[in-house]
């Protein structure tokens, strides 16, 4: 306590300013003993005045950090120079405190000294760190924008076909009241019904009716993407994650986060991704291939198949607990062949569609036409009917719609050699489902195979033909 003392004594004015300072102020002279300091530094470090007189220099300092620091002091006193270093300083609990400090040379009765301030920036280096967790989230934000632009662009460019789901058949409506009940809840749903039959509009329905409806809706097909990319597609991946990821790609998933995902034919999702989209369905969280972290969604699921899933389990082709997990609310779509009735106004709408891309001006559609494209199973639903409409309006030269006689495909039954009964069996239901299980009159079933009504129900009680139970 003595030299401390006798240098405030001497230098009053010199040690009022120290001490007055609101950083950490201090003096060491040439043996890096402590000998002056303001009661900052005093109150930051934890000591009393009497331990810290004399203590030295590097008792404050991280190991790592006191051969920078001996550099620094040589060179202050040799090249009676200043310093400045970024660092951090120990306190007597062993915190550490980061510092900006700089020290200068001076000569106080003869005796070299080393009079130094720290300012702390523990402050900024918080406001560095949230500034750096900011620049990360808006960096996050720009990916996931250039991967919903990539990805809506790509929607865009392969979107075909009506923007509405057209018709006003009982089935239908029935489906409709479905979506009606469902949509404004967050329900899992599994839509089911033959390829061709508009799953994808009614998904749209749902999601348009939703509360998420200003929120992303993403579709997946998990039967046109490889094997080995639907997980990549699902969840996203980091670059480098296996050969070929060049950069980082948000998997659908995250893209879909507060909105809707849309999971067409569900049923040809492979095996080993189905237990890691039970998992999100179950827990709302995955990762991205090449990192452990995990990421929480809020996402509403949407499944269609075309597909008989009881059937996929039972070949062991598709999870059973998955199966009930996506089975909460089913809602099947009706074929084209059980909506007769809309035929007409589903051509009407796919005509006035290619009038306008082919700069075309059909303005009628026979009742001929319309009649016999009701005469048709239609296969492949409404697709089907969108293409032959399609082929139409292109042969048809007046403005009058013309269609080419529609030819039944045989891509089941064509190289199979079936009993004459079961051959008749199936043609007199095929019968029955164009008059809609009409036996007698003028539009029976009966009248178009030429036999009386009483021996039709005779052949179908032999060939053991029930009218399906609706």
């Amino acid at each position: 306590m003595k030299q401390t003392k006798q240098l405030s004594k001497n230098h009053s004015a010199g040690y009022i300013i120290l001490k007055s300072m609101p950083e950490f102020a201090y003096v060491f002279n040439k043996n890096n003993e402590l000998v002056l300091w303001n009661k900052n530094l005093e109150t930051v470090l934890g000591y009393t005045e009497e331990e810290l007189y004399g203590k030295n220099a590097f008792d404050f300092m991280e190991k790592s950090a006191r051969e920078i620091n001996s550099a620094a002091i040589d060179k202050i006193f040799n090249k009676k120079t200043g310093q400045s270093l970024e660092q951090n300083i120990i306190t007597r609990t062993g915190k550490k405190i980061p510092v900006v400090d700089t020290a200068s040379y001076a000569v106080i009765d003869g005796e070299e000294y080393l009079v130094g301030m720290a300012i702390d920036i523990s402050k900024l280096r918080k406001t560095e760190e949230k500034l750096r967790l900011v620049i990360a989230e808006l960096q996050e934000l720009k990916d996931q924008l250039q991967s919903d632009n990539i990805y809506l662009r790509k929607e865009i460019e392969s979107r075909r076909g009506f923007e509405k789901i057209i018709g006003s058949s009982e089935p239908l409506m029935h489906s409709l009241f479905r979506v009606e009940q469902v949509a404004e809840t967050d329900t899992t749903v599994l839509l089911e019904g033959e390829t061709g039959t508009g799953k994808e509009l009614f998904a749209h329905a749902i999601h348009k009716r939703s509360k998420r409806k200003e929120k992303p809706f993403v579709k997946v097909n998990c039967a046109s993407l490889p094997a080995s990319l639907i997980e990549s597609e699902l969840f996203g991946h980091e670059k480098g994650a296996f050969t070929g990821a060049i950069q980082k790609q948000i998997g659908r998933f995250e893209l879909a986060h507060q909105g809707t995902i849309f999971l067409d034919e569900i049923g040809e999702l492979p095996l080993d991704l189905q237990s890691k989209l039970l998992h999100v369905l179950q827990e709302g969280e995955f990762e991205r291939i090449g990192n452990p972290k995990t990421i929480k969604v809020d996402v509403r699921v949407i499944a269609a198949t075309n597909r008989n899933l009881e059937e996929q389990i039972r070949k062991k082709r598709f999870r059973k607990d998955l199966y009930y997990r996506l089975n909460v609310y089913p809602i099947t779509i009706a074929p084209l062949r059980d909506r007769i009735s809309d035929i007409p106004l589903l051509a009407e709408h796919f005509v006035k569609q290619f009038n306008r891309q082919m700069d075309k001006n059909i303005k009628k559609i026979p009742a001929k036409t319309i009649k016999q494209l009701q005469n048709y199973s239609w296969p492949g639903n409404i697709r089907e009917l969108e293409n032959i409409i399609e082929r139409a309006v292109i042969i048809s030269s007046g403005s009058s719609l013309s269609v080419e006689p529609i030819l039944e495909p045989r891509f089941e039954e064509a190289d199979q050699f079936l009993p004459l009964a079961e051959y008749e069996r199936r043609y007199i239901i095929k019968v029955l489902e164009k008059t809609y299980w009409r036996v007698e009159g003028p539009e029976g079933a009966a009248r178009i195979l030429d036999m009386h009504p009483e021996t039709l129900r005779s052949r179908m009680r032999k060939l053991e033909i029930k009218r399906p139970v609706s």
